[in-house]
């Protein structure tokens, strides 16, 4: 028995310092690429500064708070704080600016009071974040989530900073600027009568351990996020009007999130999560199987109907 007892202690040991190499090389890899990619895109599109700008703000939110504390409480804190920089750094850059450089540059900046206090307001009330439990066993795995946000917080605004710094992107207010607006202001209200929605069922006592399907959720199982993606396609298609050359790579910002949210960060983790608290429920079959995941219905899905 004590035999045994030591064998089952040094393979638990093994395996634990199995998982210390796993997280490691993990740490490495996601470090590595994220810091890769920032610094070719940026250099394609001569946006170098900004870049560092994004990724000297995470690192020293990191350092001086994240990792010392093993906290995330500031880590979309930090994300707001690096956007509103970028949007700063690149207005100050530039002398005279266009009706359009400002408009897309006050849009960045109303979407992010919003969505900034809601995240803020969402960490203050719950105390931490799920997602870091098992990042911050390792520090350089907890690294690369700050080093990963450096670089979709500067891939996401992009396409805003290069109308901003571009000397095209003074010209004169067109057609697709209209469009791109409409198309932003579409995507803002539906993300915040989204958020608004779930909020408000989550405050009903009686819908406690529930899974909302009302309001938007009816046509869409995640009707925020396609509210996130549109708005930065809306800005997308206002920097048509100047986009040159390599400059086109500002159509990643609603790529690189839309495949953030759908494979990485968001969507796998929420699904995961509802399927391991009401996937034994008929109505939350029924409801996943006919509601789409992001893109919104063009018409109500057929509600559950009991057998």
């Amino acid at each position: 028995k004590e035999g045994d007892s030591k064998a089952k202690e040094g393979d638990s040991k093994a395996t634990e310092g199995n998982g210390v190499v796993r997280d490691t090389i993990r740490g490495i890899l996601g470090n590595g690429i994220a810091l890769g990619l920032l610094y070719g895109l940026s250099w394609a599109t001569s946006t170098e500064s900004f870049a560092a700008l994004s990724l000297g703000i995470q690192w020293a939110v990191f350092l001086v708070h994240g990792l010392p504390f093993s906290s995330e409480r500031f880590y979309d804190a930090s994300g707001s704080l690096t956007y509103l920089s970028l949007i700063i750094f690149a207005l100050t850059r530039q002398r005279e600016h266009g009706p359009r450089q400002v408009v897309n540059a006050v849009l960045v900046v109303v979407w992010l009071s919003r969505l900034g206090s809601f995240l803020f307001a969402r960490i203050l009330r719950d105390g931490k974040d799920d997602r870091f439990t098992a990042l911050k066993k390792n520090c350089l795995r907890f690294l690369a989530a700050w080093t990963i946000q450096a670089l979709w917080v500067w891939i996401v605004v992009l396409p805003v900073l290069l109308v901003v710094q571009s000397p095209r992107g003074g010209s004169d207010v067109g057609p697709l600027d209209v469009l791109g607006w409409a198309a932003w202001a579409t995507g803002f209200l539906i993300e915040v009568i989204a958020d608004a929605q779930k909020n408000a069922f989550r405050d009903k006592a009686e819908n406690k351990g529930k899974f909302i399907c009302e309001g938007l959720w009816a046509y869409s199982r995640h009707p925020n996020y396609c509210g996130e993606i549109m708005l930065w396609v809306g800005l997308c298609i206002s920097g048509c009007s100047c986009f040159s050359g390599l400059e086109w790579l500002g159509w990643l910002s609603p790529v690189f999130t839309l495949f953030l949210l759908t494979k990485v960060s968001g969507v796998p983790l929420l699904e995961k999560k509802a399927e391991k608290e009401w996937g034994h429920l008929k109505e939350y079959r029924h409801y996943v199987k006919v509601t789409p995941c992001i893109r919104l219905a063009f018409s109500r899905p057929p509600a559950y109907q009991p057998e």
